[in-house]
C-alpha cells in the first residue's frame, strides 16, 4: 500500500476541481493503484464466498445439474440473510422488493371532481434501506475491529519479541494470522536447571484447533499453563502430561484440542529432547542434506486425559537446520486448490542453507506468497527456524 499526501497549494489559493477529485480519490484508496484495488477486491470476494458457501457444496450434490444454479443461489441468499439480525433482514427484504418492483401509483378525485394520478418511485427508498443496513453492519464491524485490535495487542505481549541469544544456535520465528488474532503459539525461553550445567532452552510451536477469538483465548491459557509448569524441575514428559490434563479440562469434549511440538535444547551438547503431540513433524535438515522428521510423542493435547507421551531425541550438528511449523504453511492453497506442500518447503530449505534463519524465513514467506497469489489465507501460518553455527 502506498500512502500519498494531499496536494499542497500556496496559501489563499483554492484547488481546482481536478485537484480536489484527485485528493478525494487518493484519500478513498489510500494511494493504492487500480491493479492493487482489484487484487484486494478479488481476495475479499473469494474469502467472503468461502465464508457464505460453507456447507452448500455438499447439499448441491444431490440436486440435478439443471437446477443446481438456482438451488445454490437460493441457499447462498439464505446463508447471507441468516447472518443478519431479524430487524436488518426485514429492512434488506423490503429494500429488495422496492428495487425489484419500483413502480406504483393510485388515482383520486379532487374537490372539483377532476381525476388525478399519483406515481410513486420506490427506487429511492429501496436504496435508502440498503444504505441503512450497510451503515448498521459497518458500525458493528468497526466495534468488533476495535475489540480485535485490543485482543491482538494483548496477544502480542504473550509472544516472544527478539529471539534469545543461544551460543552456537541462531533462531528466528514468524507468525501470520488468518484473522486479526491467531490460534498459533510459539515461544523460546531459557529453562534453568537445578545447576547451571542442567540449564536448557525450551522451544514450543502449537496450533489450537479453530481460528480467531476462541482459539486465541485457548492459546493464552496454554501459554500461562506452560510457563507455570516450566518453572518447576519437572521433566519434559511431566510438563506435557500436565499441559494435556489442563487442556482436557478446557477442550469441550475434545473439540478444542491443541497440536504442539515441545522440546528442550541443551546448548552445551546441542542435544534436543522433544515430544510431538500430534503436530506436523518438524524437519531437521542435516548438513549432509538428509532430512530427519521428529515424530515421536503422542496424541494432541486435550483429547485423552491419561494419554502417554514418548520422548524423542535428536542431535544437532554444525550446519544443521531445524524447521518447526504449523499446518497453515504446508496446507496453504493457491487458486487451483493445490497445496504449498512439504516438497516446496524442503526446496526452499535446501536453496538457502547459506542464509541466516531470518533470511530463510523471508525466502519461505516470499515463496508462499508467490504460490498462493490472491487466494485468501484460511489458516494461521507459523514457523520457527534454528540453525547451528
Amino acid at each position: 500500500m502506498v500512502s500519498r499526501a494531499p496536494s499542497t497549494l500556496p496559501p489563499g489559493k483554492r484547488p481546482d476541481l481536478r485537484t480536489r477529485v484527485n485528493d478525494f480519490w487518493q484519500h478513498v484508496t489510500d494511494g493504492m493503484e487500480v491493479s492493487q484495488l482489484w487484487s484486494q477486491f478479488e481476495k475479499d470476494a473469494r474469502s467472503s464466498y468461502r465464508f457464505y458457501n460453507r456447507g452448500l457444496d455438499q447439499a448441491a450434490e444431490n440436486v440435478s445439474p439443471g437446477r443446481r444454479f438456482l438451488f445454490t443461489a437460493r441457499q447462498l441468499f439464505w446463508a447471507i440473510l441468516e447472518k443478519l439480525t431479524p430487524a436488518r433482514r426485514v429492512l434488506l427484504l423490503a429494500a429488495l422488493v422496492m428495487l425489484i418492483f419500483p413502480g406504483g401509483g393510485f388515482t383520486f378525485r379532487d374537490q372539483s371532481g377532476t381525476e388525478r394520478g399519483v406515481q410513486i418511485d420506490l427506487h429511492f427508498f429501496g436504496g435508502l434501506f440498503l444504505l441503512v443496513v450497510l451503515v448498521l453492519e459497518v458500525a458493528d464491524r468497526v466495534v468488533m475491529k476495535r475489540d480485535l485490535e485490543i485482543a491482538k495487542e494483548i496477544q502480542t505481549w504473550l509472544l516472544p519479541g527478539v529471539p534469545p541469544q543461544i551460543p552456537g544456535v541462531a533462531v528466528a520465528y514468524m507468525t501470520r494470522p488468518a484473522n486479526t488474532v491467531a490460534g498459533d503459539y510459539y515461544d523460546v525461553f531459557p529453562r534453568p536447571g537445578r545447576t547451571p550445567p542442567e540449564d536448557r532452552v525450551f522451544l514450543i510451536v502449537a496450533d489450537v484447533a479453530g481460528k480467531s477469538i476462541p482459539a486465541a483465548m485457548l492459546m493464552a491459557t496454554l501459554q500461562a499453563s506452560l510457563r507455570t509448569l516450566s518453572n518447576t524441575h519437572s521433566s519434559l514428559a511431566e510438563v506435557v502430561t500436565g499441559l494435556n490434563q489442563y487442556a482436557c479440562s478446557n477442550s469441550q469434549g475434545g473439540t478444542r484440542f491443541t497440536t504442539a511440538f515441545l522440546a528442550e535444547l541443551d546448548p552445551a551438547t546441542r542435544q534436543l529432547t522433544y515430544i510431538n503431540a500430534g503436530h506436523n513433524a518438524p524437519m531437521l535438515r542435516h548438513a549432509t542434506g538428509a532430512i530427519e522428521r521428529l515424530e515421536r510423542g503422542g496424541l494432541p493435547l486435550g483429547i485423552l486425559l491419561d494419554a502417554k507421551y514418548e520422548t524423542g531425541t535428536a542431535a544437532l550438528g554444525t550446519g544443521d537446520w531445524l524447521l518447526i511449523f504449523t499446518d497453515g504453511l504446508v496446507e496453504a492453497n493457491n487458486t487451483k486448490g493445490d497445496e504449498f506442500g512439504e516438497e516446496r518447503t524442503v526446496a526452499v530449505l535446501n536453496s538457502g542453507i547459506q542464509a541466516t534463519p531470518a533470511e530463510m524465513l523471508t525466502q519461505l514467506t516470499t515463496a508462499l506468497d508467490a504460490f498462493v497469489g490472491n487466494t485468501p489465507q484460511h489458516d494461521d501460518v507459523t514457523a520457527m527456524l534454528l540453525k547451528c553455527t
